[in-house]
Parts: structure tokens; C-alpha cells; sequence
């Protein structure tokens, strides 16, 4: 048996996998590793899953093995396991009825593989390979490969208007492979994009996400902008005011950055963005970091702008550092150390010119980065849990009822606390409660 047909997949995964490919041919059936596995040995790509293709139904495959989950064996799919590793196998099948421009109404099975391998997206993923490694190729998927093209199977407006999504999917390809798309599926692609109005956005945002992570986001950027196909997506993104110098440096960034820097790019509220990232179906903690991130630029700029306007008597090469510092102290208690963090990261990428400012104000939005870790560090407290004084001590301290003024006082001993105006001492904090009471 050749243990050598896998270069790129874990050898465990890879001996398991044709253990069940050997299973179902010992039982006198055809089966195959088909789809993506190959397509990434061909490319020498890291494998972390394997799919099965097989003439056998769904049944005999059940009959074949001791642990087998019937995960869509409707539509002839069942996952076998096989010592921790699971095999999706997909019975040899055919589709028709895509009625909701996604899934299919009606499948057939069938018993050659190329009427199988005939319904797939893209060449690259028409590829089967059998148990010693011949591959069975009838579209030139490999030749594509070669060729570094992302080509549809047979005709492109038909493949696209069967599933939506494969239009993302082919950019997505084109994106991370660093892939040209062949000329009739580009066009096919342009034809049909209004099938896109049909998908799920959290179907279109995992397609955007993987661009996005992939290692050339600008070049699937710019290609999503020169198709249109955004536009044409449930909940619309406002490409037009893409700012595609700020995205020069995107690569640089973790992967939730880069939507940072995206939705910065395209000079978005964090209100407007807010709203966006709900459209497009964002966990609620990734939503709430990018649009504290946007809160975090709007604010800080608006401090250095008004800082630097209060320039001693109109002096623009004298800086208040002092100033910034505080109000950098007041974005941390409000925003948090996470979202400082993150501004600083996306500061680093972005072109200076991006934000249009004037030079000296430039000055101190750059001298609030140069300092910044450093205050951050200085800041003892951020939140009124870390003082050394609960509100109920307050309140019996002062022998007065809770009321406004107490979050009031809370947060201006915080500050206080927070900007080393005062120490966190429990005696300190009452006596300057007392001092600020009696002047008021």
C-alpha cells in the first residue's frame, strides 16, 4: 500500500482515511478523497480535514462501520469516525432545484464520479483521488492548478446561480491562493451577482472573514470592489468611501483588526458601524471591540484637536503633554486597556494623511502614541472596582442616602486616582470625598 500519497496531512488522519476508503472498496464499491484535501496536497497546503466520496448509499456505508453519525444522510452524507478522526462520506450524487439560490431541492445518487465530481463549484475542487493516489480529474483541475486559475465546472452563470455564495468563494480562492479568476467565470460572476441578495449574511461575513485572514486581504478587497459584488449582498457595505491608502498596511494586523481598519477606512460612525456589524451577524464581543476601537479615534482626536487649539498662547511647537496624558487616563477608564491596545496597533498602519489634520495637531496625536504605554502602565486604576473604597463606605462615611452624587464621586475619585493625583488609600480617598463636599 503507498503510505506516500500524503505529503501535507497529518500521517494519523491520513492512514485512518484510507482505512475507510479500503473498508468501502474491499466491500466492492468505488471511493475517493475528493474536494478540498486534494486540491491543498496538489497545492501543498497544510490538510486539517479529508472528505470521502463513495458509490455506496448512505446505508451500506452505515452497515461498513462501527461508528457512523448520519450527519446529512438525506443528502447522502454521514460522518464516519474512525479513532477520534471523523470522514464526512458523501454518497456519488447529482442536484437540481436550487430554489432558494443556496441548497439543493433534489438529489439524486448516481454511480460514476464524474457525474459527481460535474456538480461542484470550482475545477480545483472537482479532483478525486483514490486509495493509492491515481487521481480522476475530468475539467483540468490540476492543469488549473498549475496554471494558478480558479476556473468554474462547466458553465459559470449556471454554477453561480445554483449557490450564491460561490461567487465569494471564488474571490475568497482568488484572494488567498493569490489565484487569477478565468475570464468566463469573472464575467459569469458579473451576470449573476444579484443572486447574492439570496445569502445569508452569516454565510457572506465567514466568506469575508477568511479573505480578510487570508495572507493578500488587499488584493480579495480590491477584487470585491472591482466585481461589485457588495452592493449586492442583503445588508450592503458602503465601498464607495473605502479609503484604499489606509488599507496599504493591512497586512500587518491581527485578523479583527483588519475589519477595524476597515470600517475606519471607510470613515464609519461607531453608530453607523455598530449597525453594521449587527447586519452582518458579528459575535456580540468582536462587534463591541471594533466599535469601541471607533469610539477610541473619534474621541482621542477630538481631545488632541481641542488640546492642541489651547496651545500656549497659540504656540503650536509647545505640547501640553500633561493634558494629553489625562485625557488619554479618561479614554482607558472608559473604553478599557483591550481597546488602547488596539488603537495603537491600528495607529502604526495607518498613513498619517489618512486623518487630514493639521501638522500641529498631527504633532500631538503623535505624541500621545509615543507615550502612551507608558501612561497606560502609570494609570494604578481603571475601573471604580479597584479603588480602595466601596460606595456603601461612602455613604456611611458621609451619613447621607445613595443618590447621583455618589457615581459622581465614585468616578472623580477614580480619576483622581488613576491620573496619580492622589493614592489609593482608603483614608486619602474619604478625606478628599470630604474636601470636594464641603466646597461644594
Amino acid at each position: 500500500m503507498n503510505t506516500n500519497t500524503w505529503q501535507h496531512a497529518d500521517p494519523e488522519m491520513a492512514l485512518h482515511g484510507r482505512e475507510v476508503i479500503h473498508t468501502l472498496t474491499t466491500a466492492g464499491h468505488e471511493a475517493y478523497w475528493v474536494g478540498g484535501c486534494v486540491r491543498d496536497e496538489l497545492l501543498g497546503r497544510a490538510i486539517h480535514d479529508m472528505d470521502l466520496t463513495t458509490s455506496a448509499e448512505p446505508e451500506e456505508v452505515l452497515a461498513l462501520f462501527l461508528h457512523v453519525i448520519p450527519t446529512g444522510i438525506q443528502h447522502g452524507t454521514v460522518t464516519v469516525m474512525q479513532d477520534g478522526h471523523a470522514f464526512e462520506v458523501t454518497t456519488f450524487r447529482t442536484e437540481s432545484g436550487y430554489t432558494d439560490h443556496r441548497r439543493p431541492t433534489e438529489v439524486s445518487f448516481v454511480k460514476d464520479i464524474r457525474e459527481d465530481l460535474m456538480r461542484r463549484d470550482f475545477t480545483m475542487n472537482a479532483i478525486a483521488m483514490a486509495e493509492h493516489g491515481e487521481r480522476v480529474d475530468p475539467f483540468g483541475g490540476e492543469a488549473d492548478l498549475r496554471a494558478s486559475l480558479v476556473r468554474c465546472v462547466g458553465r459559470a452563470e449556471e454554477r453561480f446561480e445554483e449557490d450564491g455564495l460561490r461567487m465569494l468563494r471564488c474571490i475568497r480562492f482568488a484572494s488567498v491562493f493569490r489565484f487569477r479568476v478565468a475570464y468566463n467565470t469573472w464575467k459569469g460572476m458579473i451576470r449573476r451577482r444579484e443572486g447574492l441578495q439570496y445569502i445569508a449574511m452569516e454565510r457572506v461575513r465567514v466568506e469575508l472573514e477568511k479573505v480578510l485572514a487570508g495572507p493578500d486581504p488587499l488584493r480579495g478587497l480590491e477584487m470585491l470592489g472591482r466585481s461589485g459584488l457588495l452592493g449586492c449582498t442583503k445588508v450592503p457595505v458602503p465601498w464607495e468611501q473605502c479609503d484604499a491608502q489606509a488599507l496599504q498596511e493591512i497586512v500587518q494586523l491581527p485578523a479583527e483588526l483588519r475589519w477595524g481598519l476597515l470600517l475606519m477606512s471607510c470613515r464609519l460612525s461607531s453608530e453607523a458601524a455598530d449597525e453594521l456589524l449587527r447586519a452582518w451577524t458579528f459575535s456580540n464581543a468582536v462587534r463591541l471591540r471594533l466599535v469601541h476601537l471607533l469610539e477610541w479615534e473619534t474621541e482621542l482626536i477630538s481631545h488632541a484637536v481641542a488640546i492642541a487649539g489651547n496651545s500656549v498662547s497659540g504656540d503650536s511647537d509647545r505640547i501640553n503633554v500633561e493634558a494629553l496624558r489625562r485625557s488619554w487616563i479618561r479614554l482607558l477608564i472608559k473604553l478599557g486597556k483591550d481597546t488602547a491596545t488596539d488603537w495603537l496597533e491600528l495607529y502604526k498602519t495607518l498613513p498619517s494623511s489618512f486623518r487630514g489634520l493639521p501638522p500641529w495637531v498631527e504633532k500631538h496625536v503623535k505624541k500621545i502614541a509615543e507615550l502612551a504605554n507608558s501612561w497606560t502602565q502609570q494609570a494604578v486604576v481603571v475601573r471604580i472596582k479597584d479603588l480602595n473604597i466601596t460606595g456603601n463606605e461612602l455613604v456611611q462615611a458621609m451619613n447621607r442616602p445613595g443618590g447621583p452624587w455618589l457615581g459622581q464621586m465614585m468616578e472623580r475619585l477614580l480619576q483622581a486616582v488613576a491620573c496619580g493625583d492622589i493614592p489609593n488609600e482608603t483614608e486619602t480617598l474619604l478625606q478628599e470625598v470630604k474636601r470636594v463636599m464641603s466646597s461644594e
